[in-house]
């Protein structure tokens, strides 16, 4: 695949995930944003009388912004901006897609999974993007002059400087030597301060790290889906089948979230039975779970709940990391006593 891309022209780049994620986050909030100020407006119609001008217009008109700006511009600023406003343009867009696929238009009740899944395809896309192959010799060349090109005219801070050199260092060339130089000759940026809004980011990262290192959170976290799985079938049951009107139950997304709920529970039960005796194994089987509803069960919550499912997929995404972040600990290679500098037995 990858001699086809270069045939093509298309050299990948070593930093598209922050791009990428700064496009889905923008997205993501932009229809939370709008379904939140119509429902308080009243949903009204810009242009009045019989003209209304739908937000997928304003949408495409957003993304071919931000094409503009990345086809116009060099650098990470233009990058970002891009990524930024596409993502915006892109929110307005997909939040209309109830009119795209449906006579039933804006309201149409699976409209909220397929936005949900179509930003949940995005996320996977991003984490691809920062888990892929490593780069050829041509691509980290190629990397390595871009970040010299940016720095040309903001300058570099030596993470920067010192991530570019790393890409290069190893390789043989005049090309690879010429960006060595041209990389030591790009004047130097300071990093910026950090604001206060990346302070207080910070600060709630590392409460949570510390809720996350104790072992009462990370075995609590592991019986999660089990409970959820459990909670989950009898609130669509109760909700949709007992009390639900007929005419506004969602038969088909009810069958689908409690099928998930009991496949999720029952791999949350074996990751459970597990954690006395294996806790690798138990802490993949609940991270199992999770995926399963993440990407699958929370499609259909979406359609049943609408945006009020928000609040279940925070408490999802949380347990996830809380359970990634164990299994790095979990799996990480040991050092030996060699590594520790005690000396190997010989």
């Amino acid at each position: 695949m990858r001699p086809s891309m270069h045939r093509l022209g298309l050299i990948r780049a070593a930093d598209a995930a922050p791009y990428l994620r700064g496009f889905v986050l923008s997205g993501i909030a932009t229809v939370l944003v709008t379904r939140a100020l119509l429902a308080q407006t009243g949903y009204p119609k810009v242009g009045g009388g019989n003209l209304h001008i739908a937000h997928a217009l304003w949408g495409g008109l957003l993304m071919a912004v931000g094409l503009g700006i990345a086809v116009a511009f060099l650098g990470r600023a233009a990058r970002a901006w891009a990524a930024i406003v596409g993502g915006v343009g892109f929110g307005l867009f997909i939040d209309e897609i109830g009119k795209l696929v449906n006579k039933t238009g804006y309201f149409y009740r699976p409209a909220a999974g397929l936005i949900y899944l179509t930003f949940a395809g995005l996320v996977l896309v991003s984490q691809w993007a920062g888990a892929r192959a490593p780069l050829s010799p041509r691509e980290r060349t190629a990397n390595a002059a871009s970040t010299a090109l940016a720095g040309m005219s903001s300058g570099l801070t030596p993470q920067e400087r010192g991530a570019a050199v790393r890409l290069i260092a190893d390789l043989d060339g005049e090309v690879p030597a010429a960006l060595l130089r041209l990389l030591d000759a790009v004047p130097e940026r300071r990093p910026y301060a950090p604001g206060p809004v990346r302070t207080a980011a910070a600060r709630v990262r590392g409460l949570a790290g510390r809720l996350a290192s104790h072992r009462v959170v990370r075995d609590v976290a592991v019986c999660y889906p089990v409970a959820q799985g459990a909670l989950t079938l009898a609130g669509v049951l109760a909700d949709d089948v007992i009390t639900a009107h007929p005419a506004e139950r969602q038969t088909g997304a009810v069958v689908a979230v409690a099928c998930c709920a009991v496949v999720s529970a029952a791999l949350g039960g074996y990751g459970v039975l597990r954690l006395a005796r294996d806790r690798p194994a138990a802490f993949r089987l609940c991270n199992a779970a999770l995926l399963v509803d993440v990407l699958a069960g929370q499609v259909f919550k979406f359609t049943i709940n609408q945006f009020a499912a928000l609040s279940g997929l925070a408490v999802d995404l949380l347990v996830a990391w809380i359970i990634a972040t164990e299994l790095r600990g979990l799996t990480a290679p040991r050092p030996s006593g060699t590594d520790r500098g005690v000396p190997a037995r010989g």
